[in-house]
């Protein structure tokens, strides 16, 4: 009998980039998706309209999210963790599907950090403490 291993995801992400790392086996995999939304982008529909870049940006958003979101079905225990307010919106809109409902998502706050870094804390995060 075997038994079935948590499939884990640690997410660092700010509102134009994620990484993602998955620690399911020994070695962390850790992959990027990143925001359509790009600095130029923003600059040159400023220039348009004020409206129009908040739509564009919204909508880029949320394909962000939904890109983020398809990631997140694969696995039973995420955090999403980094500096700015992505990761709890990124939070309400996988509460607010069903989809997500067995999953456990667990939020905190993190700095900019290094590679490095970003698998320590993913790692200490999910070693249960002894």
């Amino acid at each position: 009998m075997t038994m079935e291993t948590t499939r884990r995801l640690g997410i660092w992400m700010d509102h134009s980039v994620a990484h993602l790392m998955d620690v399911t086996t020994d070695s962390m995999v850790t992959s990027l998706i990143e925001s359509e939304s790009t600095h130029r982008d923003r600059e040159h529909s400023l220039s348009k309209s004020e409206n129009l870049m908040h739509n564009k940006e919204q909508h880029q958003l949320s394909e962000f999210y939904k890109k983020l979101g398809e990631a997140i079905t694969h696995y039973q225990d995420v955090l999403l963790f980094g500096p700015t307010s992505a990761k709890t919106e990124l939070l309400n809109v996988l509460r607010a599907d069903h989809r997500f409902a067995k999953i456990k998502i667990e939020v905190e706050d993190a700095d900019k950090m290094t590679t490095n870094q970003l698998h320590a804390f993913v790692t200490k995060h999910f070693t249960p403490a002894q």
